[in-house]
């Protein structure tokens, strides 16, 4: 983990820790408000076309930071929770994605690995 994920996650622990929310903080319960936030993200771009979710205004990108600020800490606690580093699992899943979709089969297609 970075130091600044790293530091995240201590600050993250410590507020948990002085409102003693450790009990309710199991790796379920952070799964589980994971993905409350997350549709919470995708509240946001709903009904818009392709072209509008590219060309959000300016307040709407900040209501729309709020919402990935809450994913990313629910996935840092998650992370902590269970032990595992998500830099380290991040750069293997890019390595594995590498090899799923070679470049000269996956260029320019949304098709997943299996249909390639």
């Amino acid at each position: 983990m970075t130091d600044s994920l790293r530091d995240l996650a201590l600050e993250l622990e410590k507020f948990a820790k002085e409102r003693e929310w450790q009990p309710f903080h199991s790796p379920k319960n952070l799964a589980s408000a994971l993905v409350v936030e997350t549709g919470e993200l995708l509240e946001h771009f709903q009904w818009l076309t392709e072209v509008q979710s590219r060309e959000v205004s300016l307040e709407k990108r900040e209501v729309i930071g709020s919402e990935i600020a809450d994913v990313l800490l629910y996935l840092i606690q998650l992370s902590s929770a269970l032990g595992i580093d998500p830099i380290a699992a991040a750069q293997a899943k890019v390595k594995a994605n590498a090899l799923k979709y070679p470049i000269e089969k996956a260029r320019g297609t949304s098709k997943k690995y299996d249909e390639l």
